[in-house]
This record gives structure tokens, C-alpha cells and sequence, in this order.
């Protein structure tokens, strides 16, 4: 009897051994709170930092700053998909994250202190800060933030397919929420619900100073409660709208917004006219302007302020380091003809870049030659090594010329050349079914003639499009122009009514599930979605899957490059043209910090007014 019971104490210390050890395992595996976030690299900020490095902590709060906008708006409320949402309207809002400036991919916590989830990223919990604050002084709690993602991916589109990883959330606390994802090995996942702005559900589901129901699936002019550093001031619809700092603002002091938000009042006026808006700028009715046009930044300010040193002419190379660019014509492949590779080819070749370079840009750009433009990302020479290895893995079908040519755009210095040019596009459109008759393109089966609508947003493009429409009639393509205002060419592009229109997109160093929403199949069909072009393509969507599971940086790096090289020689777009810098001219009424962020120009969340430069100017007129 005695060996049993010490045999059975034995077992029971045994056994409670083993439990101990296996709660000191789960422990251990437990995945730890992180203050930040990074996709690339550990965060170059330490745990309770005193301020990112390039703000000026002691930067004077104070002034105003005025800014304008082309074309108009009807609505404040971001998350409706229907009206033009007014410029700025993110200022009212706070989101879980904010991102450094200076870092790619990194972010820190605003309204949430931490998150956490494990190593294979199959969920992440996000932790409130408990002094987190609406404007009307209630706390933000987890029910705003699950309330807020359910009505983003209910009705905004692209939002919706942004977050479809995520299978659903539970609330755990008013300050607790964990997000739980359909497939763990997205590490972009736990990320992206980062940047969600949190809306006030308490204030979206009462009713407003009529009685009347708010309804946030539709666009409104009511004045919104927001929670961030700005509250909307004054609204004249379509017109102007400034924005006043919030001066009890929950989150002055917090890390990462100290010597940020400096300006008392930041406002827009809406020009529907750019040359108007020029002048505008000229006459000292609004501070800054980037500068677009290189026309104009070549010849439109020999002006007396610029002579005096009022006005500021400056180019800014930040907002070129840590983004890849990809801006162009981008064709609708929904359109029957876009639909042949071959047809998308010769609208390239028909593009004259040097001659409108030469003639109306002053020879200030060079052409796109990958979607990852300027960064490591973007594909050069032929495939090798690790990305080589990823295409040939790769089932679907992959353009032929990926493995044997770089790609290069056409190039057109001389007339001889242009005729090359010329001729290898007619034989491409031959080669895809189309004659010239009577100097007009014609489809040989339907006898239709091949005709382009080119949406434009304005006319600022308009003399662009001349060029290239006096072009493609050399070849009989009649490219038709339409300039439309900008609440017609949200809402045409919204419904895919184009045939070709002109814009692009920007990429992180640290590509994700954004390129579903860019490029992906399922996106093509997804009103409001950035695939512009309408692409359906297996190869594309296998290495997109590919990039948001990569397990390493190597892995991401190498087929990141691979998509890259197939976007391009699938010729969805005629590239475009960009310089490296930013060319800003400014009433130089502001200053900034010595060090600017890494990868912005920081205006104007890290600037301020300047009293005594602004004070020399008004003496001066």
C-alpha cells in the first residue's frame, strides 16, 4: 500500500510537472506585445521613443497654411462610394497605426499602444490606448474599431477585397480586438488593419440636428465627429474647406505626433481651371504648389516674387526613395481590341516620347520602364537566379520574350526612327487582324473602324493627348478625346466607361495584398478597384500569391521581380514619364526641420509657420 501511494503521489508530482512545463510552454510561445511593426527589418525607433527624428519637438504651433485642389466635391464622408470626398478629410481621423516617415512598411501605434500575433500570422490583437478620445470626448473603444471594418468592407469595394483575408474579428475588451485571417503566412496581414481609420459608431448610428437617421453608406455635408488632430472648420460645397487643429487633441503628445500637426488652420480652395489656379498662386491666394507641368516650371514663374525670394522654387527627391512609381496609359482590356497583346504593343510603338520630351516637357523626363520604378524591386536585364527559378516554377503561361529580352521601351529620336517604329505597329495590328483602308484602321472580320475614347480629368493633359493622338492617326487609329470634369471621371473610371485614361500606381518597398486589388483576376470585376487595366492573367495572380506568402525577403524580392517582368512585356500600359523629384514653388512663409523624413517631403505635418518670414513678405507688398 505504502509503494502505491508513493508510486500515485509520484505520478501526481508527475504529472503536475508536466502540466507546469507545458503552461511554461504556451506561455513562452505566446506571442509578445509590439509597440511597432516593421515588414522589412526590425523598427528603427526604440520601445518609448520621445519623437521620430526628423520633427522639431519645440516647433512653434501657430498660422495657417492654404492649399488648393482641382475640380470639386460633394461629400465628407470617406467611407460612402458614391459623391467626391473633400480633400484633407483624413486630418479628422485617426487610425490604429500611423506609419514613419522615414522608414518603409514600419509602423507605430496611434490609437492602439500594441499588437501582437504569432509566427505564422493566422491573427493579430490589436490593444487600445484607454485615453483614446473622439472629439466629443468619449473613448474609442474596440466596438468603433469592429463597427468601422465591418462598414468599410461592406461598402467600399476596394476595401472589401483589401481585407478579405480577414475571416472575422471578436471583441475581447473595450480596448482588446483580435482579427483572425482565413490562411496564416500573409505577414503583410496583420499590418494593413493598421492603417483602418476608426469611425464613431455612436455618432453614425444617432441621429442628426433634424431627427433624421445618419446613414454612412451615402455621401453627406453634415459635419463628421472625428478623433484626430484637425476637426472640419469652415465648408463652402465644392468651393473651400479648412480644417482647425483640435488644441485638446488626445494625442498632442504622444510620440509619434510630437512636433507634427503645427499649423492652426489648413485649408483648400478648388480650382476647376489650372491655368486659373496658376495665376491663383502667383497672386498669393495660396501658399504651395507642386509643380506638374514642366512647362510651366521651366517658364511660368519669372516673376517678380521669385526674384525677391518670396516665392520659393525648390525640387524634392524624398518622395522618390521609397516607392516604386508606375504612371501611364493604361488600356482597357474589357474592350474586345485591348485584348490582344499585339494591339497593346503597337499603341507603345506608336508613342513619339522623345519629340514631346524635346518639345513640350524641356527634356525633364525619362520613361517608366517597370511598375517598381527607381527602387530594388524593379526587373532589369534578363531573369536570373531566384526570380529565373520563380517563373519557370510558375503553371500558367509566360510571355516567351520575358526569358529572352530585356524589356526597352521604343525609342524615337530621329524621324527614321519614328517610321521604324511606325511600321512595326501596323505590322503588329496586321498580325492581329486589323488592314488600313483609306488611311483608317479597320477590324477585317467586322469592318469597324479602330477608334479610342481617352477619358481625361480636365484638360491640364490635353496637349499630351494631341500629340499622341496626331500619332496613331498616322496609322488610322482615331483617338478620341474626352474631357470630362473630375466628378464624371471618378464616376466613368468607377463603372470601367473608358477606353483608355492616363494615371498609374505607387508601390512600397514591401509589396502585399494590395497587388490583388491591382492586377489580381478577381479585382478585375471589383467596382472601384486599381485594376484600371481589367487584367485576367493566371500568371500574375500565382506570383501575387506568391509575394503575400513569401517567407523571407530573398523570396519576395525575387518574385516581386518576376511580376514586375511580365506586367511590363504583357504591355497592359504605355509607360509614361517621371524625373526623381518633387519641383514645389512656396510663399516662403514656413520652415522645417534640418533633417526632412527619409522618404517625405513632410509637408505640412512636420513644418510650421514662420512669423518672422511671414512678416517680411506682407511689409514687402
Amino acid at each position: 500500500m505504502r509503494t502505491r501511494l508513493i508510486s500515485s503521489l509520484t505520478g501526481l508530482a508527475l504529472a503536475t510537472a508536466s502540466l507546469t512545463a507545458s503552461a511554461a510552454i504556451a506561455e513562452t510561445n505566446e506571442p509578445e506585445w509590439r509597440y511597432a511593426d516593421s515588414l522589412i527589418s526590425e523598427p528603427q525607433m526604440p520601445k518609448g521613443f520621445k519623437h521620430f527624428p526628423y520633427v522639431n519637438p519645440e516647433a512653434p504651433k501657430g498660422g495657417k497654411v492654404r492649399l488648393s485642389w482641382t475640380g470639386t466635391f460633394d461629400s465628407l464622408n470617406p467611407v460612402a462610394t458614391k459623391g467626391v470626398l473633400a480633400i484633407g478629410a483624413g486630418l479628422i481621423y485617426d487610425s490604429l497605426m500611423t506609419p514613419s516617415l522615414s522608414e518603409s512598411s514600419t509602423e507605430y501605434g496611434l490609437i492602439a499602444d500594441a499588437l501582437k500575433y504569432p509566427d505564422d500570422f493566422s491573427w493579430v490583437i490589436y490593444r487600445l490606448r484607454p485615453e483614446a478620445r473622439w472629439h466629443d470626448g468619449k473613448q474609442i473603444t474596440t466596438e468603433d474599431v469592429g463597427w468601422s471594418f465591418d462598414q468599410w468592407t461592406t461598402l467600399d469595394p476596394s476595401r472589401k477585397y483589401y481585407y478579405r483575408h480577414v475571416t472575422g474579428y471578436e471583441i475581447l475588451s473595450p480596448t482588446e480586438i483580435r482579427f483572425n485571417f482565413g490562411k496564416p503566412g500573409n505577414r503583410e496581414a496583420p499590418q494593413i488593419l493598421g492603417s483602418l481609420f476608426v469611425m464613431p459608431k455612436h455618432w453614425w448610428t444617432a441621429k442628426d440636428k433634424n431627427g433624421n437617421p445618419r446613414d454612412i453608406s451615402r455621401s453627406t455635408l453634415e459635419v463628421p465627429l472625428g478623433s484626430g488632430a484637425y476637426r472640419v472648420g469652415e465648408v463652402i460645397p465644392g468651393r473651400s474647406i479648412s480644417y482647425e487643429r483640435v488644441k485638446d487633441y488626445w494625442a498632442e503628445d504622444l510620440n509619434v505626433n510630437v512636433g507634427s500637426n503645427n499649423f492652426d488652420t489648413i485649408s483648400y480652395d478648388y480650382y476647376r481651371d489650372e491655368t486659373v489656379q496658376l495665376e491663383a498662386f502667383k497672386a498669393d491666394r495660396f501658399d504651395w504648389r507642386t509643380e506638374a507641368t514642366a512647362k510651366n516650371w521651366a517658364t511660368a514663374y519669372d516673376i517678380p516674387a521669385v526674384n525677391a525670394n518670396h516665392i520659393v522654387l525648390e525640387k524634392f527627391p524624398q518622395t522618390y526613395r521609397g516607392s516604386g512609381l508606375m504612371l501611364g496609359f493604361i488600356l482597357n482590356t474589357r474592350k474586345e481590341k485591348f485584348q490582344d497583346q499585339r494591339v497593346r504593343r503597337a499603341m507603345n510603338y506608336a508613342l513619339n516620347f522623345q519629340e514631346m520630351n524635346r518639345t513640350i516637357f524641356f527634356d525633364q523626363y525619362t520613361r517608366f520602364t517597370s511598375y517598381f520604378d527607381g527602387t530594388k524591386l524593379a526587373s532589369v536585364g534578363l531573369p536570373e537566379g531566384r526570380e529565373l527559378e520563380t517563373l519557370k516554377s510558375l503553371k500558367a503561361p509566360v510571355p516567351e520574350q520575358v526569358f529572352t529580352e530585356a524589356y526597352e521601351n521604343p525609342v524615337s529620336e530621329d524621324t527614321r526612327q519614328e517610321r521604324s517604329n511606325l511600321r512595326k505597329a501596323v505590322g503588329l495590328l496586321k498580325e492581329a487582324g486589323y488592314v488600313q483602308k483609306q488611311g483608317k484602321l479597320i477590324d477585317k472580320e467586322t469592318g469597324e473602324p479602330f477608334t479610342i475614347e481617352y477619358l481625361l480629368n480636365g484638360g491640364r493633359f490635353e496637349r499630351v493627348a494631341l500629340r499622341y493622338q496626331a500619332s496613331l492617326k498616322k496609322i488610322g487609329i482615331d483617338l478620341q478625346l474626352r474631357v470630362v470634369d473630375s466628378s464624371q471621371y471618378v464616376n466613368r473610371v468607377r463603372s470601367r466607361d473608358f477606353g483608355m485614361i492616363y494615371t498609374g500606381w505607387a508601390q512600397s518597398l514591401s509589396p502585399g495584398n494590395e497587388q490583388r486589388e491591382y492586377w489580381g483576376s478577381d479585382a478585375a470585376d471589383s467596382a472601384a478597384s486599381q485594376n484600371y487595366a481589367g487584367i485576367k492573367n493566371p500568371a500574375i495572380d500565382e506570383l501575387i500569391d506568391i509575394i503575400i506568402n513569401a517567407k523571407n525577403r530573398e523570396d519576395l524580392v525575387a518574385a516581386t521581380k518576376a511580376l514586375d517582368r511580365i506586367l511590363m512585356w504583357e504591355q497592359y500600359v504605355v509607360p509614361g514619364w517621371t524625373s526623381p523629384f518633387s519641383r514645389v514653388a512656396r510663399w516662403d512663409r514656413f520652415s522645417h526641420p534640418k533633417q526632412l523624413p527619409e522618404f517625405s517631403i513632410g509637408f505640412p505635418t512636420v513644418w510650421w509657420w514662420d512669423e518672422a518670414k511671414a512678416k517680411k513678405i506682407q511689409g514687402a507688398n
